[in-house]
């Protein structure tokens, strides 16, 4: 549990790479890329896995890059999303459970839950499965009107924000989010794309 928020929390961020709409058919991979830092300045590594588009191995993904990575004094677990690889959607709290770390999840624009709900009934014959996972998901926090969302489970929204204003140097993302934006598009693209 995270009494006091420290400017060198140590936090890991993830984001996927980019993927194309023949790779998406061929249920082919996306790098799904974790950067760990102290606060919003000091990169202490990172870490990678593999993932399926549109599969369901996110979560197992997540869990392993943590729990068997050298990084053990890790507080936060921060998400651009619920969603990788297209419809890979994160079990929120089994990542939790299992790594025994609080999670936090980053998005700026609020989701549209039915039209995901829609999408996934039309293309997965598992859509329910998936359905259930964004319900069990927390609620969203505005934390910017309109500019800014977060979930956060295993630790109260406002201790969320604090987590999030100490780990965001400008803009609105934070830098283990953003750099691992950066580093997953540039490894599948050869170069980074805009956020």
């Amino acid at each position: 549990m995270i009494r006091k928020v420290k400017p060198e929390i140590r936090v890991i961020g993830f984001d996927d790479g980019t993927f194309s709409f023949s790779s998406r058919i061929e249920r082919q991979g996306t790098v799904l890329f974790g950067v760990i830092m102290k606060g919003s300045k000091e990169v202490v590594g990172a870490v990678s896995r593999w993932i399926t588009i549109d599969g369901t191995d996110v979560t197992e993904k997540l869990i392993d890059a943590v729990l068997n990575s050298r990084f053990k004094d890790l507080r936060v677990i921060m998400l651009k999303g619920v969603t990788y690889g297209g419809f890979n959607v994160v079990d929120l709290n089994t990542l939790h459970q299992e790594t025994q770390l609080p999670v936090i999840v980053v998005v700026r624009k609020r989701p549209d839950l039915k039209a995901m709900e829609l999408a996934l009934r039309k293309h997965f014959s598992d859509w329910k499965e998936r359905v259930e996972l964004l319900r069990k998901a927390p609620p969203l926090f505005e934390v910017i009107p309109g500019k800014l969302y977060l979930q956060a489970v295993g630790m109260k929204p406002e201790t969320a924000v604090e987590i999030v204003r100490v780990t965001t140097r400008t803009g609105l993302i934070p830098e283990p989010l953003r750099l691992a934006h950066i580093m997953a598009s540039a490894f599948m693209t050869g170069e980074s794309k805009r956020e």
